[in-house]
């Protein structure tokens, strides 16, 4: 709807809502730390996403430590299928989540989150994700592209290949199985059980832990 240039500068000087209660600390990981057979492909940081340009400065994944370290459990449960886990997105700064509701026309509101309430990205509590085959390492046949705005993204799409459903349920299954809930519109969004304990953040990427050094 507006340009993400025009949009960025209020963003990043607007102020998260405030939030009555206790929360616990936030303890933001960094997914590959625990595991570097996780794979990244952090579309907001390039210009392959739904609003065709950066949003991020760094191509970085974090979550709350248990989210992160359920993250974890999960890709080595799939190894035994062949499959390891791509990640597009997790832990998200308040103001991207602010830049995408006013970028988004209000009909297709229901595929970004209010900044008025929250994104559970926003907390460090949520992941989009695939499954990457470990023989080739390229991402899998989904029903949908990632952040298509579409019945086709939704986790209970019936159309598609049965080998892309096959996949799309297989991922549900493991990420279920350790805590996790699959978001109605999107199938490759899931929340962790504990998002309501953790309040909403805006850290910017650069400021939560220095860049891990190849080698």
């Amino acid at each position: 709807m507006r340009p993400v240039a025009e949009l960025l500068p209020s963003a990043l000087a607007a102020t998260p809502p405030t939030e009555p209660g206790e929360f616990r600390k936030t303890d933001l990981v960094e997914l590959v730390t625990l595991d570097p057979t996780i794979k990244l492909d952090i579309r907001y940081a390039t210009t392959r996403n739904f609003l065709g340009t950066p949003l991020y400065s760094q191509a970085r994944a974090f979550l709350q430590r248990p989210a992160a370290e359920a993250v974890v459990r999960v890709n080595r449960a799939l190894a035994k299928e062949g499959y390891g886990l791509m990640i597009h997105d997790a832990y998200r700064p308040w103001y991207v989540t602010k830049i995408f509701w006013d970028a988004t026309p209000a009909d297709k509101h229901q595929f970004v989150a209010d900044p008025a309430k929250g994104s559970r990205h926003n907390r460090g509590c949520a992941v989009d994700l695939t499954l990457y085959d470990l023989r080739t390492g390229k991402a899998v046949e989904m029903p949908s592209l990632y952040d298509e705005m579409s019945e086709r993204a939704y986790p209970g799409y019936a159309g598609g290949s049965d080998t892309s459903r096959t996949k799309r349920d297989l991922l549900r299954h493991y990420m279920e199985a350790e805590g996790f809930s699959v978001y109605e519109y999107e199938w490759w969004h899931f929340d962790y059980r504990d998002w309501k304990s953790y309040a909403i953040g805006n850290v910017r990427f650069e400021d939560i832990a220095p860049v891990r050094s190849a080698g």
